[in-house]
């Protein structure tokens, strides 16, 4: 049998972000505005930057997803309306689609915008088929799946819906412990709803019991001894099961991350890009670069990998007792911006120095040990060090890199 090719659909906190994900391999992107998206905390796109990055992406051949993914409340929806309209007439190119949870603002969106593609995300809670026919005959193209269905299941759902109705699934990032995302524990403690955008992540937090005539007095929540996250997921991962996702009749392979960094997206995008590639020209050759699959996946911020529901219910394994922190291999230190003569142009993330051991990360998967052999301010000051966050900085390094390189060093740590 011969399966169709499964888009890669990467997130983008930012204009930089979004280029970075294009570049490196991403066949479309799904970002934010400044309104109407579940990630309040990310930077988000202006609606100039939004222009821009639309265009860029389409100028490389990829799509661009605009996230309108709330639960609406009354108040939000003249403004919802208004933006809808500044969607579409967006120029030079409007966005691809809209992604939407809210039947209210499904509704608006096909009034103000008819043509427009809208796929209904992973808060609508999509477990079955019938779901999936509902939203087909309203007018959906694409439909989220929830993070706690199983292959089986979504392959059962495949069956039952048109074969021109498009599954999009997680693949990659965070676990929300709330049933597809609809937490309330946020709200609760601070009064920041999660789905509204600003969710503050109560489930890394560290939970304690108190008994009501002794208080202060903190009694540790353990579970099989382990420890006392009790609500702190692994992070998914099915970079080891691309021909169970692409037989599974899935579309669009989707990393979260909307408010991760460019080397997150970089490295995540350039992966399962190459794993998905391979495997599409010779299963044997992806089963050969597993390890390198592997290996690369695990040079960004990730809490330890699990594959989720995809094979089953979780069990213990799944979760993170000990600790909340990330495992933080390398660190971020810019995008090669401009290169001229020997030297490169970057806005630094990270400080480092003259001297220092760093590597060129390249789209084509390819990592390039270099050494920093000079460093000078935009003024034409020689430095040893960038000590200041998002400095320009123009650097030699031993070997030179090209435009939209990115530059990244082993964390010591």
């Amino acid at each position: 049998m011969t399966y169709k090719k499964p888009e890669l659909l990467i997130p983008a906190s930012s204009l930089e972000v979004l280029k970075t994900a294009v570049i490196f391999g991403a066949d479309a992107v799904y970002i934010g505005g400044e309104a109407f998206g579940l990630r309040a905390k990310a930077k988000n796109f202006s609606s100039e930057e939004m222009a821009e990055g639309v265009a860029f992406a389409h100028a490389h051949g990829v799509k661009v997803y605009v996230t309108a993914n709330i639960l609406a409340h009354n108040y939000d929806l003249e403004g919802a309306r208004k933006y809808f309209a500044e969607l579409r007439d967006m120029k030079p190119e409007q966005p691809d689609a809209l992604i939407i949870s809210d039947p209210g603002m499904f509704m608006i969106a096909k009034e103000v915008w008819p043509q427009v593609e809208v796929h209904i995300s992973t808060q609508a809670n999509n477990t079955n088929y019938e779901t999936y026919l509902f939203w087909w005959k309203l007018g959906a193209k694409r439909v989220v799946s929830a993070r706690e269905l199983s292959l089986v299941e979504i392959k059962g759902i495949r069956e039952k819906i048109p074969a021109e109705m498009e599954i999009e699934s997680f693949v990659h990032g965070a676990m929300c412990i709330s049933y597809s995302g609809r937490c309330l524990l946020s709200n609760f403690f601070t009064g920041r709803d999660a789905n509204r955008g600003a969710c503050t992540h109560p489930c890394r937090w560290k939970y304690a019991v108190v008994e009501e005539t002794r208080p202060g007095e903190y009694l540790p929540v353990y579970e099989n001894e382990r420890g006392t996250y009790i609500f702190n997921s692994k992070d998914l991962c099915m970079i080891e099961h691309i021909p169970e996702l692409v037989e599974a009749g899935i579309d669009s392979l989707k990393i979260e991350g909307r408010m991760k960094t460019a080397l997150y997206v970089a490295t995540v995008a350039r992966t399962y890009r190459k794993a998905i590639d391979d495997y599409f020209a010779d299963p044997e050759l992806y089963e050969k670069n597993m390890d390198w699959y592997k290996a690369e996946i695990s040079k960004c911020t990730y809490r330890q990998f699990t594959t989720g529901f995809y094979f089953g219910k979780p069990d213990e394994n799944t979760q993170i007792y000990d600790n909340n922190t990330y495992v933080n291999e390398y660190i971020y230190l810019g995008i090669v911006e401009a290169v001229k003569d020997s030297l490169c142009r970057i806005e630094q993330r990270n400080k480092f120095c003259v001297g220092d051991s760093i590597e060129i990360m390249k789209p084509d998967g390819t990592n390039v040990p270099v050494t920093v052999e000079a460093m000078y301010t935009e003024e034409g000051e020689s430095v040893d060090s960038a000590p200041h966050p998002k400095q320009v900085l123009w650097i030699k390094l031993s070997m030179p890199p090209q435009e939209f390189d990115l530059l990244r060093q082993k964390n010591a740590d």
